[in-house]
């Protein structure tokens, strides 16, 4: 409590003293020769000594700026930026009192021959045509930070508590290395690994597809893409990192990043192995790999599994022990004609979890007696899980000549898992016990994919117009090797025997799919195109599922049970003639496609010796179209909708019951129709750089026309539950969230304030024992989170949010459930005195209505204390998770048919030793630091 009341003092005094040392320069930036105002320049100020920038704003609509400075003795530089116009720049000898300094009149970029001068010196932030650009040496980070630090210091830039990078409230799903991706387009590796001291500029733009790229069609996705370029200088040499580290209960931290850079060629090392629950080759200079704080990014979770690209890797929950190795590589051969890149990661892992849940069902009352029909499941169990996997991906780009291009993206994984799992089960209700079961299980399976996506564009002499021909394809298959142990006894129905098993079953899954189209655009005007689209898409799935009885006299599962073996087929062909307008303009574009699908639906199942066929067609209309205006360099509007069909699968259309689990039967409905919904979304955002703030508002809905839903039944006295398909209609789910965000800077403070809200409204039915049910959703979360830095001696960044569900039942059992949770953090970075670096992640998390034996709050502290040595090239730190020992796992699932509270193992309190070392040789000089 002391340090919190001085921390506090310290801030409030810090303020009071920054106020009486600051000053406002304001003024208004014109175009000389056209004498009108210039929105989205670039004014800052930097100082005459060392040319350090000092602050910047960026140019309202009208050309006006203010930028608030500290008082300055010495003389500084006020620079105006920005594109297509020279540099402006006026010295002056102090700042002791607010300074007005009129029009400031910047003249054409452009020399006696007519030729547009395009090298000057980079600004802060400047905005050319669709991209923001941010000049890294302009933001002030720890000389030992990563790209992570950077992109949190940029404004605009939010990363949420679990890892979403959102710019001006778009979130970014794309992030490049220059321009190419390093260890997956979603940039995990990226953005953790990559020192930022490397780093030169931060491009922020639209993510686009590959047609969409290549033709210059604007961006029909509202999601951001990040390019981070390389210095010059630093675009040749080698750098890297290396940890180790060992602690109580035999924990263990070992990674590396090695990079090799030159020019345009990128080659790239990392290998790790961990068994606390990390994803083991995180740079992070306070927590290294340890998860729980701080160290949570968008692809790791806090159950220690993590995906990089689409690929998933690492644990569940439980504790997994992991390892892996990567190479990644980038280059650019025969005259930049063919730009190869890929990468590859081979994982192994081992989850050891031990699990208890208890799980109220929710059913429908008895329509004569009024009497409750829910039950209570209560369950236990263990698991031990290892996975070996191989991932590679690649991406080829070729110019064959100016105007032909072609794109391929194929992606190649197989994965091993090995498993055993035992577990047991009771289930109750107003009769008393119903069914207690035992199992226990080894699943001995493989899986591989295969996919790739192919895209050939020609462009012709006409400006806009081009044609292009996609083809993707996904083949999956999954070969599964199980034995299953069960004994299941019943005790309310003398009638129904107790199911005793011992079963080994051989799965085979195939699914492949293929989808072609050809495009064909055409110019009607300079910003108006015509795009005529035909598609056909196949896919084609099967199942073979054999199950043979443990035979006691030969000792050998040799025995076929016919009643759990069946083969499933289905084949799907959709033909997709569209036609669509896409327009764009400087303040707006957009686009909108119309279309008929034509669906051939024909499915196969043999079962018990019976064959069985459903096959359907149908039409149905296509649609999606989005549309994007600008208000100005920081204010835009989006909307999107699109209409879209769901066939159900081979499972719920075919008459074949799968009784694999005793409690659970389930049976395909060969009357289903296809699912319909309509999706809408909007949002709008704006950020004012000049005040270095901004709010952005969302709001989405799923208006479901029609839904494929599971249609379950009990009998109170066995409580299995018998499951078929049926279609039900009018069902919604809504959210909307509005978010804003500040930064202050003043003397050596800097302030960052962030609010926000978010709710969401679903509308749900499904059908139990024959009668169907209503259930109304809301959620409601307020966010807040503020951050203090002091200079480089002292972060301080506290947040809480708060959490509120409710569901009102409509013909249930219950009215309502309810539940709310509080989840408040704190994390503090101190470097005082010099080389020291102590950190600290406080976090607090309570749960409101969970059932009795399951804890409802628990606190969770992490410390790290470290000391730099060797010119900052050895890195020695203690670190402690969990130094409370409150850690837990257990939370609350509410659906409209079950309440679950569920616990599973989680690290407990460890303490461990390691040493960081950081190797750098680059051909250029060390980058200095170039913010004040």
């Amino acid at each position: 409590m002391p340090r919190i009341i001085t921390y506090l003092f310290f801030i409030l005094f810090s303020i009071v003293a920054s106020a009486q040392n600051s000053f406002t320069i304001k003024g208004i930036v014109k175009s000389k020769e056209a004498n009108i105002p210039l929105e989205a320049a670039t004014v800052y100020v930097t100082s005459v000594k060392d040319s350090s920038v000092i602050d910047y704003s960026i140019t309202e609509k009208s050309g006006n700026f203010s930028i608030v400075v500290r008082k300055q003795t010495q003389p500084f530089i006020l620079k105006v930026s920005t594109l297509g116009y020279q540099n402006y720049e006026k010295q002056y000898p102090n700042l002791t009192a607010n300074l007005n300094v009129g029009e400031v009149l910047v003249e054409d970029a452009v020399t006696t021959l007519g030729e547009v001068v395009i090298k000057s010196e980079a600004p802060p932030v400047r905005i050319k045509n669709d991209t923001l650009e941010f000049n890294a040496s302009s933001f002030k980070v720890n000389p030992d930070s990563n790209v992570e630090a950077l992109l949190k210091q940029l404004p605009g830039v939010e990363i949420s508590k679990d890892g979403k990078i959102t710019v001006n409230g778009k979130e970014v799903n794309e992030i490049l290395v220059n321009g190419k991706s390093f260890f997956g387009k979603d940039g995990a590796v990226a953005i953790k690994n990559l020192p930022s001291e490397i780093i030169d500029k931060i491009q922020v733009s639209d993510t686009k597809t590959k047609e969409e790229q290549l033709t210059g069609q604007g961006a029909s996705s509202d999601k951001k893409s990040i390019n981070i370029t390389i210095q010059e200088d630093k675009n040749k040499g080698l750098f890297g990192k290396f940890t180790g580290g060992y602690g109580s209960d035999e924990r263990y931290e070992a990674s590396g990043l090695i990079n090799y850079f030159k020019d345009k060629q990128k080659i790239s090392f990392l290998g790790a192995s961990n068994n606390i629950n990390a994803v083991g080759f995180s740079m992070d200079e306070i927590f290294d790999a340890m998860g729980g704080g701080r160290n949570r990014s968008f692809y790791s979770n806090s159950n220690g599994s993590f995906g990089i690209d689409d690929m998933s890797f690492g644990g569940n929950t439980g504790i997994t022990q992991s390892s892996m190795i990567g190479l990644n590589f980038a280059d650019e051969l025969f005259n930049k004609k063919f730009e190869p890149s890929g990468s590859y990661f081979y994982t192994n892992s081992k989850n050891e979890n031990n699990n208890r849940s208890r799980t109220e069902n929710l059913l429908p009352a008895d329509p004569i007696t009024g009497e409750s029909n829910s039950f209570i499941t209560e369950s236990s169990g263990n698991s031990e899980t290892k996975n070996d996997g191989h991932n590679a991906s690649f991406e080829f780009e070729y110019k064959i000549d100016p105007k032909t291009t072609l794109s391929v993206r194929p992606k190649l994984s197989k994965n091993t898992t090995f498993a055993e799992e035992s577990s047991e089960s009771s289930s109750t209700n107003n009769l008393g016990l119903i069914n207690k079961s035992n199992s226990s299980k080894v699943d001995d399976r493989t899986a591989t994919n295969f996919s790739n996506n192919f895209y050939l564009m020609r462009a012709f002499k006409k400006k806009g117009r081009s044609i292009g021909l996609t083809f993707n394809n996904n083949n999956k298959e999954n070969d599964a090797n199980l034995i299953n142990k069960s004994e299941t006894y019943f005790f309310q129905d003398p009638d129904l025997a107790d199911d005793i098993r011992n079963q080994r079953e051989f799965n085979n899954v195939k699914e492949n799919s293929y989808y072609a189209r050809f495009g064909y655009l055409e110019p009607l005007m300079d910003s108006l195109s015509i795009n005529v689209r035909i598609a056909h898409e196949w896919k084609d799935y099967s199942k073979n599922k054999a199950t043979f009885n443990y035979n006691s006299g030969n000792q050998q599962y040799s025995d076929a049970n016919s009643l759990l073996s069946y083969d499933l087929e289905s084949r799907t062909k959709i033909f997709n003639p569209s036609v669509g307008l896409n327009v764009r303009k400087k303040k707006y574009s957009g686009g909108a496609y119309v279309g008929t699908q034509v669906i051939d639906f024909e499915n196969t199942s043999l079962y018990t010796g019976e064959t069985n066929t459903v096959n359907k067609k149908y039409i149905y209309p296509s649609a999606n179209g989005w549309f994007n205006y600008n208000l100005s360099k920081s204010k835009s509007i989006y909307m999107y909708y699109n209409f879209e069909v769901r066939l159900p699968n081979a499972g719920q259309i075919l008459p074949v019951a799968d009784l694999s689990n005793p409690l659970s039967i389930l049976i395909g409905n060969p009357n289903l129709d296809p699912g319909k919904s309509h999706n809408l979304y909007m949002n709008y955002n704006n950020y004012d750089y000049a005040t270095k703030s901004g709010y952005y508002a969302y709001a989405g809905a799923n208006f479901i026309e029609s839904e494929i839903v599971a249609s379950r039944s009990y009998d109170p006295t066995d409580l299995i539950s018998r499951t078929t398909y049926q279609n039900i209609d009018d069902m919604m789910n809504s959210y909307a969230g509005i978010n804003w965000n500040k930064s202050i800077k003043k003397e050596a403070n800097t302030f960052r304030i962030g609010f926000g809200v978010s709710g969401n409204y679903n509308i749900s039915k499904g059908i139990t024992n024959n009668a169907e049910y209503r259930s109304e959703a809301f959620s409601f979360e307020p966010a807040v989170n503020f951050g203090w830095d002091y200079g480089e001696l002292l972060t301080i960044e506290p947040s809480y949010s708060y959490n509120w569900n409710l569901s009102n039942f409509s013909n249930y059992t219950i009215d309502r459930s309810s539940n709310f949770t509080h989840n408040f953090k704190i994390q503090t970075t101190s470097r005082w005195p010099k080389h020291v670096v102590f950190g600290n992640d406080f976090g607090y998390t309570y749960n409101s209505n969970i059932s009795g034996g399951f804890k409802k709050d628990f606190f969770l502290l992490n410390s790290s204390l470290g000391y730099n040595f060797m010119n900052d090239k050895l890195l020695f730190k203690v670190k402690v998770y969990d130094l409370l020992n409150q850690n837990q796992s257990a939370v609350r699932n509410i659906t409209p048919t079950a309440i679950q509270d569920i616990e599973n193992t989680v690290l407990k309190r460890y303490v461990m030793f390691s040493l960081t070392y950081q190797i750098e040789k680059f051909g250029g000089k060390k980058k200095q630091d170039d913010f004040n």
